[in-house]
């Protein structure tokens, strides 16, 4: 039986989007949260939503306006965190459901922070790097009034990146009047930037497969691993996957699928792809394959690491896999999640296997307020162990409920954010 929801009045009730997806969640884990169930309603409704105009004059003189969006979901356990994706089919539904994501996410690894997400709906491939700048600057001005490193703190996500965040931060100064090199992470290192941020994503996401690896007796040496998504997230687990002695048999991304029975060479792969910008060309393979085939590869370990939906009922029929790690949010639907369950593929969710970034942005975050920064060896040990700790965690729940993962993870994370909530009451 499908939930009836109290829907605001800005979403069509018949194409929910992600948000939708997001529904979906909380309604199978509702029913393992005891006394908490009470305070449910607080995780579907999104504390804050900004929805701003953003106008910039191009280039060529012409004004250009373009819709951007700031959605603070829940930050009953600390400010928001969530990064800001620029991209030409961003909905208010997605970044309200990315935020969602995030407040499960930072529970789930038991950071002290809430969730939220932005966006620009804009073709960044489109813009120059002036039109980029002018963009995020004015981008900034507009959400400034409620972001803030005790507030919330923006990072990197689709199509942003470090200097991004550069501009974003010095934005805010300016408007501030004095720098805050906390009110963003995923900043260049020479503006307080962390080490091990850039990879911290693909690294959490290997170190969630090498759990969940251990628990279905998948040995990680000679493991063959298919990957769409060959950006931050996707990259960085490939190397790591690939040093660990696991054979990156297939990857896709926008250009294309490249496949190799007996493993792409992931360092060559990496330079051809910073040369012509995709994996399409890329010499000694194999074959060039389909884009829809590339579902049917057989593997031990599928990291869908691109866009959100990606793996649909139909897909799922199609994998022929042990373990999907998650590396994108959100890219697989309720329903194939049932057909994995039923299928006995292991998924570990995106709001725990790509966790690794919001957990050394946190890490970047409290070096910036100390002014005293970590080596790399010691934030890769710390993220290592966060890890860790929360994939043990979530087993835990998982078999003593007879749950997925995913369900695991959201009863872990829904009730920390439920407790803190409760013990907050409500305000006046």
């Amino acid at each position: 039986m499908t939930t009836q929801h109290a829907l605001p009045s800005y979403l069509n009730a018949e194409d929910l989007g992600p948000w939708g997806q997001y529904l979906k969640q909380i309604d199978r884990v509702t029913p393992h949260l005891g006394s908490l169930s009470r305070w449910v309603e607080t995780l579907k409704r999104p504390k804050r939503i900004l929805v701003v105009d953003v106008p910039i004059e191009r280039d060529d003189g012409t004004i250009a306006h373009y819709e951007g969006y700031r959605v603070q979901h829940n930050m009953s356990r600390g400010p928001g965190k969530g990064g800001v994706r620029f991209h030409q089919d961003v909905t208010l539904s997605e970044v309200m459901a990315l935020s969602a994501w995030m407040t499960v996410k930072n529970a789930a690894v038991n950071v002290p922070y809430g969730g939220a997400k932005g966006g620009i709906r804009v073709d960044p491939k489109t813009l120059s790097k002036g039109e980029l700048q002018r963009l995020t600057r004015r981008y900034t001005s507009e959400i400034s009034l409620i972001i803030g490193p005790t507030k919330d703190i923006p990072a990197p996500d689709v199509n942003t990146n470090e200097q991004v965040m550069a501009w974003m931060m010095d934005s805010y100064a300016m408007i501030e009047g004095n720098l805050s090199t906390g009110v963003v992470t995923g900043k260049p290192i020479s503006m307080g930037g962390s080490l091990g941020r850039r990879e911290a994503t693909g690294r959490g996401v290997f170190v969630a497969g090498v759990e969940a690896a251990a628990k279905r007796g998948v040995k990680i040496e000679g493991a063959r691993v298919a990957i769409q998504g060959f950006g931050n997230v996707g990259g960085v687990a490939a190397t790591m996957f690939a040093n660990a002695g696991a054979k990156v048999i297939a990857v896709q991304d926008h250009t294309g699928t490249v496949v190799h029975s007996g493993g792409l060479d992931v360092a060559q792969l990496h330079k051809h792809v910073a040369e012509v910008g995709g994996v399409k060309g890329f010499p000694g393979v194999e074959q060039f394959m389909e884009r829809d085939a590339f579902w049917g590869i057989e593997s031990d370990i599928l990291i869908p690491a691109a866009l959100e939906q990606q793996i649909t009922a139909a897909v799922a029929q199609q994998l022929r896999t042990k373990i999907i790690l998650e590396g994108a949010n959100g890219p697989t639907t309720p329903e194939a999640d049932d057909i994995l369950a039923d299928k006995d593929v292991l998924v570990v969710p995106d709001v725990l296997a790509n966790a690794g970034g919001v957990t050394v942005s946190y890490f970047e975050w409290v070096q910036d307020f100390s002014s005293f920064f970590w080596s790399e060896d010691e934030i890769n040990a710390r993220l290592t162990r966060i890890m860790q700790d929360a994939f043990k965690s979530v087993w835990e729940v998982a078999q003593e409920k007879n749950v997925t993962l995913r369900t695991a993870t959201f009863i872990l994370a829904c009730t920390r954010v439920l407790q803190a909530r409760e013990v907050r009451g409500l305000y006046p």
